[in-house]
């Protein structure tokens, strides 16, 4: 469960980092994101669970500010997947949003 928990908290954060970067560029290229490296890397395993759940919540907050800030004409703006699937704001945040519907099937499913 720590692993997930830490997983969304970077969903989170990579989603907002991309929609901050259609905001304010013309169709920019996103860096490829390895989830498995990220883990590795980060130790996800090794975090304090609280301190994960404490950044996990922030990152929901500053995304959700940040795509309620997303005026009418914006949601079309978009961008590109380093694999060349593009996007506009508005499907990546339906993207993210169904990526988190599958994590929480996932955690219903070992608890």
């Amino acid at each position: 469960m720590l692993e997930y928990g830490c997983h969304v908290r970077d969903v989170f954060r990579i989603f907002d980092e991309r929609v901050s970067l259609m905001e304010s560029s013309d169709n920019p290229t996103f860096a490829n994101w390895d989830q498995d490296e990220t883990a590795i890397r980060d130790q996800y395993a090794r975090q304090d669970p609280a301190v994960v759940a404490t950044e996990l919540v922030a990152a929901a907050e500053v995304l959700a500010e940040r795509l309620d800030s997303i005026k009418p004409d914006e949601w079309s703006r978009p961008g590109t997947r380093s694999n060349g699937s593009i996007f506009t704001i508005e499907t990546i945040a339906l993207y993210m949003l169904h990526d988190l519907r599958h994590h929480l099937w996932d955690v219903a499913a070992t608890s």
